[in-house]
């Protein structure tokens, strides 16, 4: 995700905790965004997880699996 929308949802969370509040647009821009960095945040941790390998004592190698 691009740092400027990681920023913009910085920007829009701060002003959601002020008296004014967000407008709907505003408030929709965030859930979007929100969402957005949450599909980022899993599809990097599933390709860090695709790429890990188990070492056992006996040094064989295996890879986890999804269930």
């Amino acid at each position: 995700m691009e740092q400027a929308k990681i920023d913009r949802i910085n920007e829009l969370a701060r002003k959601a905790r002020t008296p004014e509040g967000l407008t709907p647009e505003e408030a929709a821009e965030q859930d979007r965004l929100r969402k957005e960095y949450i599909a980022a945040v899993r599809a990097s941790l599933t390709a860090q997880l695709d790429s890990t390998v188990i070492q056992y004592p006996d040094g064989t190698r295996k890879r986890l699996k999804k269930t």
